[in-house]
């Protein structure tokens, strides 16, 4: 649907002349523009600020040469653009047919014939993509336009070359949580196996006007994602089979998108034969609204201090003014809409003018930020282990390296521009350590080196475990204590994956110590470990399974920190991704919170979350065990699992789902994540005391200073520990 340019829309782009918006969103604004010879285009542009990146414009020009190689046949085809300028910006056809969310809406579910029409046109185009070794990585029922000639697959925004992940860590959109393939959920490589579950998700929808893991929050979404079966209820008999195997857990398992073209469609009748008449009607409407009289340019809104635009930049157009990035009244701003979804956030503070901007709108008597920096943080990242508070700096992974932030300040100190997976990041407090890689090689040896944080480079020389290969996805470093680094991987090459490991090195003189297998190995490619913590010399570690993503269920291992020599080890389950312990018990949270005995793993006590809910993983402070489950928080005496108190959650702001929550202790508060933000719960009355809408969602305690750090989609933030 066309809509108004706004007062600050620039007048033209390249040599197209604006006529109207399409559609907004975090990462840019797609237009309705005209060439001088009277061609009508859909123009996207990315947003000043993020074209400032050099991350963003790498993926723009990805999502234009992908949007190149599907070509005009299965996508939009590209008319012009000009990645490198100031805005950068792509042209491509004005597509005449709605996106397929909307067409079912108009007209119901597609029948059967329709669907396999429709199915067998997005798998050729898939393929197509995927012969240039290109994944789209978010194929969901709004990205596919449904036209009179067959479907058309758009928005590139986050496609990127197979088998290459860091243009993904770069940014924050990492799909859509309802069309996401359990691999990409779990944080695993997203191959072109995952695009044919997204393309059953899509045929699903179209079938039946549902999806395979119905609707909810994104945390829920994406458990359901990786451990339910779908929904494949209204789905006709005859496509049950086939999109059964689409959508099944392990990629392997799944058709390719050659199978799936020959088993879907007979090859009969023209598409537009397929399609119900209301689509068809919506069809020719939309050729027509392009040349009916346009809405007018909305004015700027009165008496607004940001309102004032800047000329624009030759060939450019405008640069967005400050008002639409705090339109809302918040330093922290949630946008998605047609031209892809990513979170934004602002500093605190006008550098430039010394200015206070709005705060992000607070419930209760929240306290100020101390500080907002911006940073582009993967989201995968900030939900496992980040930042990394070392010293007086707080690391990150972000752009094409690691940021590394003042924690007084909130400046940026400098940046770590090396090529590394976010596992393969770890601290001790002190030093960061980060294994660097080389996409480009078949086989590069694994070598973890300190971060010099007064240059921002690797020091070398780094310290080589023999015969790991540092390419593979299974690269990590769970855990840096007493001084050993405890590091995991994979001995092949993608083709000839090898077999996981686990292994020891002691940092000062880089003698390895130890390397066992994984207790039961995991699938191929998935790192080993998923948590680990040192205590009183042992290691204890959480271990994927080859069952993990089918069942949830994990093992909890406890080894020599020396030897490797396994003392015990206990199965548990989602979420275990962070290790709660002291010198007596280790706790887990999940459907029961449990305390096991560190010295031989035996259940000193569990106790049951109840029908429906789980805690989350649990957090140790001064002598009480603090954890969240749907109801609330909770305290718990660690030696015996006695009640202490329990809070009652505000039914219309509850916590977010167990697995999403990492919890920060203070003095006086216990911090959680909330639907609406970080809700903090007053210690000694049991109540929340305020919300702060934000949405970083790990905080980090530095109790010296008395603050905590948390990250969000791109932004790092300080608030007051209290």
């Amino acid at each position: 649907m066309l809509s108004p340019l706004t007062h600050d829309d620039p007048a033209a782009i390249g040599t197209y002349r604006l006529l109207a918006r399409l559609g907004s969103g975090g990462m840019g604004t797609v237009y309705l523009g005209r060439s001088p010879g009277g061609r009508v285009v859909a123009l996207k542009t990315l947003h000043a600020r993020l074209a400032a990146d050099p991350v963003f414009r790498g993926r723009f020009r990805l999502e234009t040469d992908a949007a190149r190689i599907i070509g005009g046949r299965h996508g939009a085809a590209v008319v012009d653009a000009d990645p490198l300028a100031e805005t950068p910006w792509l042209a491509t056809e004005y597509v005449l047919g709605p996106p397929l969310d909307r067409a079912v809406r108009l007209g119901g579910p597609l029948p059967e014939p329709t669907v396999r029409a429709l199915g067998a046109a997005l798998a050729g185009a898939l393929g197509r993509l995927h012969a240039s070794d290109v994944v789209h990585r978010d194929l969901k029922p709004s990205n596919v336009l449904v036209t009179a000639y067959g479907p058309k697959i758009i928005d590139f925004g986050i496609a990127r070359a197979a088998g290459d992940d860091h243009l993904t860590r770069a940014g924050s959109a990492a799909g859509t949580p309802a069309y996401m393939s359990p691999e990409q959920a779990g944080g695993l490589e997203h191959a072109p196996a995952g695009d044919v579950f997204a393309l059953a998700g899509v045929l699903l929808f179209a079938a039946t006007g549902h999806g395979p893991f119905g609707t909810g929050s994104p945390a829920d979404l994406l458990y359901r994602v990786r451990y339910a079966e779908p929904d494949l209820s209204g789905l006709p008999p005859g496509l049950v089979p086939l999109l059964s195997a689409c959508l099944a857990k392990d990629p392997a398992a799944r058709p390719t998108t050659d199978v799936l073209t020959a088993r879907l469609h007979d090859g009969q009748g023209e598409f537009a034969d397929h399609l119900p008449p209301v689509v068809l009607a919506d069809i020719a409407r939309r050729a027509t609204d392009v040349w009916l009289p346009l809405p007018e340019r909305l004015p700027a809104p009165e008496a607004d201090p940001y309102a004032e635009t800047r000329p624009a930049a030759a060939g450019t157009g405008r640069s967005p003014s400050r008002r639409r990035f705090l339109a809302l009244g918040g330093g922290v701003l949630l946008a998605a809409g047609g031209a892809g979804g990513v979170l934004w956030a602002t500093r605190d503070t006008d550098r430039s003018t010394g200015a206070q901007l709005p705060k992000a709108p607070l419930l209760g008597d929240a306290p100020d930020s101390l500080w907002n920096a911006n940073l582009l943080v993967p989201k995968i990242a900030r939900d496992r282990a980040f930042p990394l508070v070392a010293g007086d700096r707080v690391a990150v992974p972000a752009g094409l390296g690691v940021a590394f932030t003042d924690t007084g300040s909130g400046e940026t100190a400098g940046v770590c521009t090396v090529d590394t997976a976010w596992r393969a990041l770890a601290t001790d407090g002190t030093e960061v350590y980060a294994v660097p890689r080389k996409p480009e090689d078949a086989h590069h040896d694994f070598a973890f080196h300190t971060i010099d944080t007064d240059r921002f480079e690797l020091r070398r020389p780094g310290t080589r475990v023999r015969g790991l290969n540092a390419n593979m996805a299974a690269t990590q470093l769970p855990c840096v204590a007493d001084g050993i680094m405890y590091v995991g991987g994979a001995t092949g090459t993608r083709a000839d994956f090898g077999e996981n490991l686990i292994a020891a090195v002691d940092v000062r003189t880089g003698r390895e110590l130890w390397r066992a297998r994984p207790v039961e190995p995991p699938r191929e490619d998935t790192p080993p470990v998923t948590a680990a913590a040192v205590r009183d010399g042992r290691f204890v570690a959480v271990e994927w399974t080859a069952d993990t993503l089918r069942t949830g269920r994990l093992l909890l291992v406890v080894r020599d920190a020396r030897t490797g020599a396994v003392r015990w080890r206990q199965p548990v389950v989602l979420p275990a991704e962070r290790i709660c312990l002291d010198g007596t018990h280790v706790y887990s949270g999940g459907p029961d919170l449990v305390a096991r005995r560190l010295t031989d793993g035996s259940e000193a006590w569990r106790l049951p979350a109840g029908t429906n809910d789980a805690y989350a993983a649990p957090e140790l402070r001064d002598g009480t065990l603090y954890t969240v489950s749907e109801t609330g928080a909770h305290a718990f005496a660690p030696d015996s699992g006695k009640r202490l108190w329990q809070e009652s959650a505000p039914q219309d702001n509850p916590p977010l789902y167990a697995s999403e929550q990492y919890l920060a202790v203070g003095p006086g508060h216990l911090f959680y994540r909330t639907r609406l933000g970080l809700a903090a719960v007053d210690l000694r009355t049991r109540r929340r005391s305020w919300v702060y809408q934000t949405d970083a969602d790990h905080f980090v305690e530095l109790p010296e200073r008395r603050r905590m750090f948390g990250v969000g989609a791109d932004s790092l933030i300080a608030l007051p520990l209290n």
